[in-house]
């Protein structure tokens, strides 16, 4: 018996987790218009339903998953810092204060890129993302500026899929969410797309370890990162074939 029939059996003491970016939705050139791909919800809102947990971890703020999500899910936002579920928010602990210290960044990081094609800041209240999909070789460019930032405000650089992203010190990541959100469950799944949601992969994969039912789901794509290839039990084609994994999590 293969672990997603051992997850599906204990599905009530189960948790399936998902990234949204990449994996619910297909990249985007902006991603300001990501939006989960067709008859994904309808699936998240049936699994809901039968499962213990079902979330979505990501690194994009929670009010971006609430326009695009139904709030009978479970949303965690920011890679952990915030949270929501049915409609009311919550901020971790020692995030808020950097508030600030984020927005002054942004506003540094946008006036000296504002003279290069092709780059986007992308704020998202406790963390920023500096896109360089539209043009690859400003890539040098906008990993100096972001080394830069680090080093004057205190913020942490992360590499993410064509682009790099600034973040908060503060102790949370998708693997911490991982973990909160799988304590004392029989089973949990997680599916990923990016180097941002390794901390979760390697969390299931410490969860199974433990004694727990652990399944890692890679979506695939042309940008999928190897790191998140390797680390995955089972690579999936695409939105299309999560959408398969989801309705044999679904089947009776």
């Amino acid at each position: 018996m293969n672990d997603l029939e051992l997850l599906r059996q204990r599905a009530s003491t189960s948790a399936l987790l998902f990234d949204f970016d990449g994996t619910l939705s297909p990249t985007v050139p902006d991603p300001e218009q990501a939006q989960a791909a067709d008859g994904l919800v309808d699936r998240l809102v049936a699994l809901d339903q039968r499962y213990r947990t079902v979330a979505v971890i990501s690194g994009r703020p929670v009010a971006f998953l609430e326009a695009r999500l139904p709030d009978t899910l479970l949303l965690s936002g920011q890679y952990g810092l915030e949270s929501a579920t049915g409609g009311r928010t919550t901020i971790r602990s020692g995030a808020e204060q950097w508030r600030e210290v984020v927005a002054d960044a942004v506003d540094r990081v946008t006036t000296e890129t504002a003279g290069t094609e092709g780059i986007w800041v992308e704020p998202k209240g406790l963390s920023i993302t500096v896109h360089y999909r539209h043009n690859p070789a400003a890539e040098t460019l906008v990993r100096s500026l972001v080394a830069d930032l680090a080093t004057s405000t205190g913020l942490v650089v992360h590499d993410a899929k064509q682009s790099v992203e600034l973040r908060i010190p503060v102790a949370a990541d998708k693997g911490t969410v991982v973990r909160e959100l799988a304590a004392g469950a029989d089973g949990v799944l997680y599916a990923a797309d990016d180097l941002g949601d390794l901390p979760a992969l390697q969390a299931v994969a410490e969860l199974r370890e433990a004694g727990m039912i652990g399944v890692n789901v890679a979506v695939d794509s042309p940008e999928l990162p190897d790191a998140v290839r390797a680390a995955a039990d089972l690579v999936v084609p695409g939105q299309d074939g999560l959408r398969d994994l989801l309705d044999q999590l679904l089947a009776t």
